[in-house]
């Protein structure tokens, strides 16, 4: 019997059996819109981490202090404290693959000025930073030399930090105290927003890092060393060399270990990636689970529609029909039902990821891969869970299945 006429004969089954059909289809239906929804959320975030990543710097390297070791006892990394500026002005004098070096001198203070006073991070930074984070200045000016030799008390704010003291007016001009150090405003940063764990990029605080280690830090040390390669390609020399070069400047011996850490903006962003990558896997298993449910139930409608038509079986194969035939088109009944279950689902899966996307603003990227792989599987459920019910009615003996009542 052809291909045609037996999907033909499966969908007036399917239609004479409307309720039981759309029952049946349920749960492919529900199975396939959730892998749909899961993958796409859990695309969407990861595509936000790349920018968000990409918002850190271009070509980024990080040196921050590493671990030291107390009693035999590895005191973790941070607990080491021996980057200094001068670690930073070594790099940038003796290296050749970086094109920006900065220290960032961090402390924490509340501000004042403007319609009241905000508490938010305090950046000592050099001339290079801004360029390091690919951060430009909204409006106003960025740092100069003089400002960084002189030790200059100017500022420049964040986004969030110009908002909530200068809500309706200029800052560029004004005055703020920074731990009783009054400070101009020289400058407003563009608005980056929120980094990969959820915090404020432009809640923050720019001002030379020696204004800010005379006047505010008080210490010697660096919270750390902010550097840019000049190509992509330079990143993992960049970093090798940033290794020796921070060893030299801290003259450890060969058998020392680093008492610092240097990470480039790839193994950043593979960390974040790789935890969104599993989340997403182990979402898109659990939803996986309700086709599983679905080709069950595919299965005990196919053996109940077996029982019911076990005497229109035996007709068939009295007037010619092959256990071949019988059994082809059992299959294609199993997977007509789950294909129509799949293209509802995927509807579904459409339809509830950008509900979701609306009402929590999380973003949402639905990939044809995934809804290619997701209606794969739900053929190949509808095969799976309907070969055994198919197999049972090509193997009914004729003579028997017409004495059936």
């Amino acid at each position: 019997m052809r291909t045609d006429r037996l999907v033909r004969i499966a969908l007036r089954s399917l239609v004479k059996n409307k309720m039981r059909a759309a029952l049946t289809m349920l749960g492919v239906i529900i199975g396939v819109g959730a892998v749909i929804i899961m993958v796409a959320i859990g695309d969407g975030a990861r595509s936000v981490i790349e920018e968000q990543i990409a918002d850190l710097g271009t070509n980024l390297l990080v040196v921050t202090p590493g671990s030291t070791t107390v009693g035999g006892a590895r005191q973790g990394a941070g607990s080491s404290s021996r980057l200094t500026v001068d670690d930073a002005l070594f790099l940038e004098r003796e290296s050749t693959l970086l094109a920006n070096v900065s220290p960032v001198i961090a402390t924490f203070t509340q501000i004042v000025g403007g319609n009241g006073n905000w508490r938010a991070p305090i950046n000592g930074v050099d001339l290079d930073y801004v360029d390091i984070r690919d951060w430009s200045i909204e409006s106003g000016r960025g740092f100069e030399s003089s400002d960084l030799t002189g030790k200059r008390k100017v500022a420049i704010l964040g986004h969030t930090v110009a908002e909530q003291l200068f809500p309706d007016e200029d800052p560029i001009g004004a005055q703020v105290r920074l731990r009783n150090v009054p400070f101009e405003v020289i400058g407003v940063l563009s608005e980056k927003g929120q980094t990969a764990e959820g915090s404020d990029q432009d809640d923050i605080v720019l001002a030379p890092y020696t204004t800010v280690q005379t006047r505010l830090a008080g210490r010697q040390f660096v919270a750390q060393i902010l550097g840019s390669a000049f190509s992509t390609e330079d990143i993992a020399a960049a970093q090798e060399e940033v290794r020796t070069l921070v060893r030299e400047s801290h003259q450890l011996s060969s058998w020392e270990d680093d008492d610092f850490t240097v990470r480039n903006q790839t193994q950043i962003a593979e960390t974040a990636a790789g935890a969104t990558e599993t989340m997403t896997v182990l979402l898109a298993s659990i939803a996986g689970i309700s086709l599983l449910v679905g080709g069950i139930g595919i299965m005990n409608i196919m053996l109940v529609s077996v029982t019911e038509r076990t005497r229109e079986i035996g007709l068939r194969m009295a007037l010619g029909a092959r256990g071949g035939d019988v059994l082809r088109q059992f299959l294609i009944e199993s997977l007509v039902l789950s294909a129509m279950g799949g293209l509802l689902g995927l509807g579904l899966g459409g339809l509830g990821s950008v509900v979701v996307s609306h009402f929590t603003g999380w973003p949402v990227a639905i990939s044809p891969t995934t809804a290619a792989i997701a209606m794969i599987f739900a053929g190949i459920v509808g095969v799976g869970f309907g070969y055994y019910p198919a197999r049972k009615a090509a193997a009914l003996d004729p003579i028997v299945a017409l004495r059936f009542d």
